[in-house]
């Protein structure tokens, strides 16, 4: 019998819904094995024990997790914690930090099985098509990594390859929702979980085409192209296939050392992430769902380079519309608006059934931080209360959540949310986010000296400030 490839990432579905089990199933004996020990043991040795035993679980879930990459892999690495059995509430954040690994330290595959993407997807050699091409990654993630390399007229690029077996491996945990779905249950308890599923496997069959990424690249690309602080690589598409995207090349600081910087730098960095990230929606009506820190640059002239964009949601105007009436009812401070608005979005299967000032109320615990007229610090307190009052069953929302519903097309919303909330949240970035807001819900004057350059920007290029979104 032939010996199986080590190196291979698992692709059957029964293979990979095992291998998830298995390490859930075996760490929920171990556990139980430790708690029945801590009868004879003290206090202190009994915390002890409990600490060490759910360390070697969450190194065990990231090693498994790791190797498979794939849906099960991203999935994990966007949850807020593990919703399983044998995770006691107070230790969830230590599997969070952990699983937060696969974010940035993906293990990565040797060359050589890289190397057989590029065969299958050029015509040419590597060695004709580059004047250089580093075989170590640079980085890794969840279906593919990136290579630093040298075109024949100098140009620097990045050659995103993507793992060998990654399509079968993904179409397998596609296949098996439901799986995904526990894994993921912590970020919204009131998901639609049918449809939710659909929309995850549309979102994820789209980042593992690389020609679509390259078309999303290049539409930010274009429409941030002189921007005053953001920047957008340039795709090279000649050498862009469905399996390897070839884009710029950018240095920059990474987010890490963009943290140790003086504070008003990092309020800076944190407006023009937020006005990137929430920007795009009302610039574009297409924004990137994957604000991971991993992502951005910060260029020496001042600018930010944002990259990867394999997970896009583009939306309608009349979506966007909905949105600003449920605002525009919130500021207004009239509950029974916001419940109409909120159910015409779809958040609310039974409106009648929702009190609307307690509705209200949750709506503030979770969005106050760019609701208030204020200058609000973003500090670690602040992200954990507004992803408690979205996820945590110990919140006083908790039984009105059960009657929420989060709907498929607002799923990735809500994602970009936490992870620019939890971004910004790293930086303690101070701004009035309810100001900036303001600019693209009701086309007010700039708020700051970014936003009057920005405004500067789009209007040279013919857009208005003042859009129909809103009758206001």
């Amino acid at each position: 019998m032939a010996r199986r490839d080590e190196g291979a990432i698992p692709t059957g579905r029964l293979r990979r819904t095992a291998k998830v089990g298995s390490v859930i199933g075996a760490q929920g004996a171990r556990y139980a094995g430790t708690r029945a020990a801590n009868l004879a043991r003290s206090p202190e040795e009994r915390s002890a024990a409990l600490e060490q035993r759910h360390l070697e679980a969450v190194e065990r879930m990231v090693d498994v997790l790791g190797t498979m990459k794939g849906a099960a892999m991203k999935v994990a690495q966007l949850a807020s914690f593990i919703d399983t059995d044998f995770i006691p509430a107070e230790y969830r954040e230590l599997y969070q930090r952990k699983l937060a690994k696969l974010r940035s330290d993906a293990p990565p595959m040797p060359w050589k099985k890289v190397k057989t993407v590029l065969e299958e997807e050029w015509e040419e050699p590597v060695e004709e098509l580059f004047e250089d091409f580093e075989q170590e990654a640079t980085a890794a993630a969840s279906i593919g990594q990136v290579h630093k390399a040298v075109l024949p007229d100098g140009r620097k690029v990045a050659v995103k390859i993507q793992y060998p077996g990654i399509a079968e491996a993904l179409r397998a945990d596609l296949q098996n929702a439901g799986m995904i779905l526990r894994l993921a249950k912590a970020l919204a308890p009131g998901l639609d979980a049918k449809a939710a599923a659909q929309e995850l496997k549309e979102r994820v069959l789209e980042e593992l085409d690389y020609e679509y990424e390259a078309q999303n690249q290049r539409t930010f690309a274009r429409a941030y192209r002189g921007h005053p602080f953001i920047y957008v690589p340039d795709v090279v598409t000649r050498l862009s296939r469905q399996r390897v995207l070839v884009s710029e090349w950018v240095d920059g600081r990474s987010f890490e050392e963009v943290k140790e910087l003086p504070q008003p730098e990092k309020d800076r960095f944190g407006e023009i992430v937020f006005r990137f990230c929430y920007g795009s929606i009302y610039h574009l009506q297409h924004f990137n769902a994957d604000a991971h820190p991993g992502n951005y640059l910060l260029l020496d002239d001042g600018r930010v380079a944002f990259l990867d964009f394999g997970m896009t949601k583009q939306l309608d105007k009349e979506q966007i519309e909905l949105e600003i009436a449920a605002l525009e009812a919130i500021f207004d401070d009239d509950p029974e608006r916001a419940r109409v608005a909120l159910a015409e979005l779809g958040f609310l299967s039974n409106p009648k059934r929702v009190d609307a000032e307690k509705l209200m109320e949750h709506v503030r615990a979770i969005g106050g931080w760019y609701m208030r007229d204020e200058e609000v610090t973003i500090d670690s307190e602040l992200v954990m209360r507004a992803i408690a009052a979205m996820s945590d069953p110990r919140s006083g929302f908790y039984d009105l959540m059960r009657r929420e519903n989060v709907p498929a097309n607002e799923l990735m919303g809500r994602r970009m949310e936490t992870g620019v909330l939890a971004v910004l949240g790293q930086l303690n970035a101070t701004r009035n986010w309810y100001r900036i807001g303001r600019e693209w819900w009701f086309g007010d004057e700039p708020a700051t000296e970014l936003g009057r350059q920005e405004w500067a920007f789009f209007e040279s290029k013919g857009e208005k400030r003042v859009r129909s979104y809103s009758a206001r």
